[in-house]
């Protein structure tokens, strides 16, 4: 039996690994990392644009190891529950969240130095400052008017954990949070994500049964594209497609709920053409957790497999591989992960992952013992 903290250990671990092998490669098709790269397999990959020159890098580095936002935030709430130390809202985003994000510096690895996390964030994450802070606004509301997008499910996990064996109260307490930073499907996956790291954290689960918990919990455009991807998944597992037909098929399942395609970088000539490319909608799904899904479908849980796979299919790399990662690392705990790996992403990033495995795994542990006293003595009272 895996011991929880080693699960905990093997989601924020799983957490730095997908983002730090996507991070080089993120935003390029797949077409165009197998002409640079060939098939991404190390953690050591020299990021596509240091050959453009600084104007391009924008004085950040990648590759080697260095993880991106998706990891800084994913900590960032860790931190959260360190310090509240019970279940979150809404309230606790705008609260201590975005103190931990716009107030208290830490290690930024992309910036080389110690720095506000906001100061690295995508638009669409600089708008919890926005709103919480400059607009004052009421804090379930604080997502309104973002763009829709996979930036709150990409650092929900800690939810998961804290409610490890229950999908239905993560799932629920991760709509309540980040409702104060994303709305509509972007919203959604973050809630679906969070009960996929629950069901994960069930002794002897298997991947069927987390993709039966991400169709049970999913909404809309949501489920469809998850009970899409991952039915798809499954019959090119079965009939040993190749990688190359596979990605082709899943891109084409997945581009009638997210329609923009490779077409992913913000140009000049974007700029006033309507379209409804991140914009709500009850029909849509973001991409990053349906392929992550599928792509663990496909790879029936393989550890590395799923999580290289995924970084190399293009797009929103580094979110893809978090997404299958933290799902993995619940499932597994540390056991397939490279000590290699280990110790290339602590140096490089600085962080101490027993130290933050265990002190976050002690709160979490406590907070799911409450939950339990509150369950026993809800049966008791129905049983008299």
């Amino acid at each position: 039996m895996i011991p929880f903290e080693d699960r905990v250990k093997g989601v924020l671990i799983s957490t730095a690994l997908g983002d730090a092998l996507g991070a080089p490669v993120e935003k390029l098709s797949r077409e165009e990392i197998e002409n640079k790269y060939g098939y991404v397999t190390t953690l050591k990959t020299r990021w596509y644009k240091e050959a453009l020159g600084e104007e391009a890098t924008l004085g950040k580095r990648r590759g080697n190891g260095i993880i991106t936002d998706d990891t800084l935030m994913t900590l960032a709430l860790c931190r959260v529950y360190k310090t509240e130390k019970r279940h979150l809202d809404a309230y606790d985003l705008a609260n201590e969240f975005t103190k931990e994000i716009a107030f208290r510096k830490t290690f930024v690895p992309e910036f080389g130095r110690e720095a506000l996390i906001l100061d690295r964030l995508f638009y669409p994450e600089k708008h919890i400052f926005l709103r919480h802070v400059l607009a004052n606004c009421e804090p379930r509301e604080g997502g309104m008017g973002n763009m829709v997008n996979c930036g709150a499910a990409m650092y929900i996990a800690p939810i998961g954990i804290v409610n490890a064996g229950n999908p239905l109260a993560a799932y629920n307490e991760a709509i309540a949070f980040a409702s104060g930073h994303q709305v509509s499907y972007g919203l959604e996956a973050a809630g679906v994500l969070a009960a996929c790291v629950a069901c994960a954290f069930t002794p002897n689960i298997t991947v069927a049964d987390v993709v039966e918990t991400a169709i049970a919990v999913a909404k809309d455009g949501t489920k469809q594209a998850i009970i899409a991807l991952t039915s798809a998944a499954k019959e090119l597992k079965n009939r040993k497609s190749s990688y190359h037909e596979s990605v082709k098929i899943l891109h084409g399942s997945i581009a009638s709920f997210s329609p923009m395609g490779d077409d992913v970088h913000r140009k000049l000539e974007k700029v006033g053409i309507p379209s409804n490319h991140y914009t709500p909608s009850r029909l849509f799904s973001i991409e990053e957790l349906p392929l992550a899904l599928a792509f663990i479908v496909y790879n029936d849980g393989a550890y590395y497999k799923t999580i290289l796979d995924g970084i190399n299919s293009g797009r929103d790399t580094d979110s893809i591989g978090v997404m299958a990662g933290v799902i993995l690392g619940a499932m597994y705990g540390t056991k397939f992960i490279h000590e290699e790996d280990i110790d290339l992403l602590s140096k490089t990033n600085k962080i101490n992952f027993d130290e933050e495995a265990a002190s976050f795994a002690e709160v979490a542990k406590s907070m799911i013992e409450k939950d339990l006293q509150i369950i026993r003595k809800q049966e008791g009272i129905i049983g008299h």
